[in-house]
């Protein structure tokens, strides 16, 4: 019987941060995991080489349930970001294992596929409506089927969101942790921001139309009066969801949300556990779950979570930034083809020096993501190529308000 002989924990920057667990079996085979979290890799990477790894080696690859419940239950602190990453990490490393002894791609193990490919929502941003417009037509002409849409707002600086404005054909390029030794910080104003996004998506309707789904993300910054009257007032433009429209680890409160408004509501990419869903899940209070395989627990838990929601038909509408590596994106491809309550999949396309490093063999073609059919999950780890991109120290900013300076959620 083959048994965990090595578990390796890479750090690497190809243009970001990116901490990447690679377990190696006694008969060879390797498996990958995603152990990145924003701003906080090295804790990630501390936990899983000084108090995982130790206690893997010997044990068999094949029991991921066992495993899984072994790191959480016996932790004794449990949940929490680094603690849930490291265990998503490994979980989804012994997935890859298992696909390539099998044979067999990951979701075939998970049931097989569900749908000819992922729905995946782009990032469109901008300065102003033009701009705005121009970075819309250049995720059309990529070939996307449905855009989330952020902008900047009049009389504030850096938002969330906003990459520099496009020139037809560009990229959008926006990464907000920023290199150096100390996070940026941003000024914010709810009640300009209120007044302005919907004059945004009233223009991109009369430009595009209604049969284009947007999306727009809130992150976090309004009470959840302000939540409600923001949904409220972008009802009139058919918004596909709005997203952490307020924070959610008080679950309760976006039951004055869900009574004030039919706009669809996603929540979760900074959720970590079951428990910070229950009663929004119990009581219908989200359309959709946004949690990353990568910060969730990994495939074991997020499947579980997924058939829990799905009693309640609350569709998934996994995490995606280049901030989740290829390994994490190949990982929620993989569930999203199996599930049969997917929802949407948000992709942002890694740079050209990460797809180096993490060569993968998922495919985006008409609008739809799909993993591909290796077995395992289907990604490589160039180790030469790694290691010419150490890791540098990077920070998400801090929020302000406009006001007063007081500190606010970003």
């Amino acid at each position: 019987m083959a048994t965990i002989k090595r578990v390796e924990v890479l750090v690497t920057s190809p243009g970001r941060n990116f901490v990447t667990v690679r377990i190696t079996t006694s008969d060879g085979v390797t498996g990958l995991g995603d152990a990145t979290l924003n701003g906080r890799e090295l804790a990630v990477a501390a936990y899983i080489r000084e108090h995982i790894a130790p206690i893997l080696t010997g044990r068999d690859p094949q029991n991921i349930e066992d495993t899984w419940q072994y790191l959480y239950r016996g932790g004794y602190w449990r949940r929490g970001p680094v603690t849930m990453t490291a265990i998503a990490a490994i979980d989804v490393a012994l997935w890859d294992i298992k696909g390539k002894v099998a044979g067999l791609p990951v979701y075939q193990l998970l049931g097989g596929e569900s749908r000819r490919g992922a729905l995946a929502y782009g990032h469109a941003s901008g300065s102003d409506i033009p701009a705005l417009f121009q970075s819309v037509r250049n995720h059309l002409d990529e070939g996307f089927k449905a855009i989330r849409v952020q902008s900047a707002v009049p009389g504030l600086g850096q938002v969330y969101g906003v990459a520099a404005d496009q020139k037809p054909g560009k990229r959008y390029d926006y990464e907000p942790a920023g290199r150096g030794s100390a996070p940026k910080e941003e000024a914010w104003d709810t009640r300009k921001y209120l007044h302005h996004i919907p004059t945004v998506f009233a223009a991109l309707r009369d430009e595009f139309g209604y049969s284009l789904p947007l999306l727009h993300d809130g992150h976090h910054r309004m009470t959840p009066n302000q939540a409600a009257i923001l949904g409220k007032s972008l009802e009139p433009y058919d918004l596909f969801w709005l997203e952490d429209c307020t924070p959610g680890e008080n679950q309760e409160s976006l039951r004055r949300v869900r009574s004030q408004t039919t706009t669809p509501i996603a929540i979760g990419e900074i959720f970590n556990s079951a428990f910070d869903y229950q009663t929004l899940i119990t009581e219908q209070l989200i359309d959709y779950l946004r949690s990353s395989i990568t910060h969730g627990g990994g495939i074991t838990a997020m499947k579980k979570l997924m058939d829990f929601a799905a009693l309640y038909q609350i569709k998934s509408g996994f995490h995606g930034p280049t901030d989740v590596s290829p390994i994490g994106q190949a990982a929620a491809l993989h569930l999203d083809i199996a599930i049969h309550n997917f929802g949407i999949q948000e992709y942002m396309r890694h740079s050209d020096d990460t797809l180096k490093v993490f060569r993968t063999c998922y495919t985006f073609e008409d609008g739809l993501l799909h993993p591909g059919v290796r077995p395992g999950l289907g990604v490589d780890y160039d180790d030469e190529l790694a290691e010419a991109f150490p890791y540098s120290p990077a920070y998400l900013p801090v929020n302000r308000l406009q006001t007063d300076g007081a500190m606010h959620d970003w």
